[in-house]
């Protein structure tokens, strides 16, 4: 493995690992949301704005470590019909638009960050700034697109054996 490959499956573990913190402390703050609600009749205020954040920050660091191990959904089973070779100048095409599109999608949400940042936007109730929350979906965008340039050099070696 060399040393871009170790790299990569080594940030997209930590934010893997991050992503996991994120689910745990969801699963955490409903819990005890309910039960304070129940107990003390008291809920957690800005419950509902927590957990979306938490889910969106666990979903954007997750990505890079799912697609390191092509844990998503593959519809190919017209690709497998085909020869090798064309197989491997196919995953060339789509490694190519997916990173364009996950590259775009990371630059244009770190720009639309900058922006939240540069107008103070919160949340509603708990007016929680929400630029960094955008920050780290947009390094998770980041990471996933270091894996699909991975996958494209990957590809492109098997394309011109």
């Amino acid at each position: 493995m060399n040393k871009l490959a170790r790299l990569v499956k080594g940030v997209s573990q930590h934010l893997d690992y991050l992503a996991g913190l994120c689910i745990v402390a969801v699963m955490l703050l409903v819990v005890s949301n309910v039960l304070m609600r129940v107990f003390l009749h008291r809920p957690i205020l800005g419950t509902y704005e927590y957990v979306n954040m938490l889910t969106a920050v666990g979903i954007g660091l997750a990505l890079a470590h799912c697609a390191y191990h092509n844990g998503h959904i593959a519809v190919d089973f017209i690709i497998e019909r085909l020869s090798k070779k064309i197989q491997a100048v196919a995953d060339v095409l789509t490694n190519v638009i997916a990173l364009s599109f996950w590259g775009m999608s990371a630059w244009y949400v770190a720009k639309y960050a900058g922006t939240m940042m540069e107008s103070n936007t919160v949340s509603p109730t708990t007016q929680v700034p929400l630029s960094p929350v955008v920050y780290m979906i947009a390094f998770g965008l980041l990471a996933l697109s270091m894996v699909l340039s991975l996958r494209l050099t990957e590809s492109l070696k098997r394309a011109f054996r």
